[in-house]
């Protein structure tokens, strides 16, 4: 979803958001980040336009910081909502001096940091839920035998 405001007769630089090294352009929202959305988020707006509203705003208002450092695909709202996006090149946008600008493309909603102490580290949530998986797994092949 393109920002409203630059809806005229493309006389005017594309409207975008420098997050980072990357200029957005345009979001992109995947059908899984939606449903994520309106499970781990908000049960009132949910289709694709609120949730594109609500992280235009985030980012112009700039409440969009990276979760660690060096990563570029985990993002943080109010340091709290956590979500991931990837970055693609816009084939159609450029900037005023030709430079490629960026369509942020979200992947999925992780959820709130205050509500899943989980969030607050990534790294070992994950290595937990690998690990979660690997002996239901193993559970699940013992009952087969």
């Amino acid at each position: 979803m393109k920002d409203k405001v630059t809806k005229r007769w493309n006389t005017y630089e594309t409207f975008y958001i420098d997050l980072g090294d990357k200029k957005v352009a345009d979001i992109v929202i995947t059908n899984h980040a939606r449903s994520r959305w309106s499970d781990r988020v908000e049960t009132e707006k949910t289709g694709y336009e609120d949730i594109a509203d609500f992280l235009w705003d985030c980012l112009k208002k700039e409440r969009v910081k990276p979760y660690y450092r060096n990563e570029q695909d985990v993002y943080l709202i109010d340091d709290d909502l956590v979500f991931v996006a990837e970055f693609t090149v816009s084939e159609n946008d450029t900037d005023l001096l030709g430079n490629p600008l960026h369509k942020m493309i979200i992947v999925t909603f992780l959820g709130r940091m205050s509500e899943t102490i989980e969030l607050r580290d990534l790294k070992s949530y994950y290595s937990w839920l690998r690990h979660s998986r690997r002996m239901t797994l193993v559970k699940n092949s013992r009952k087969r035998k």
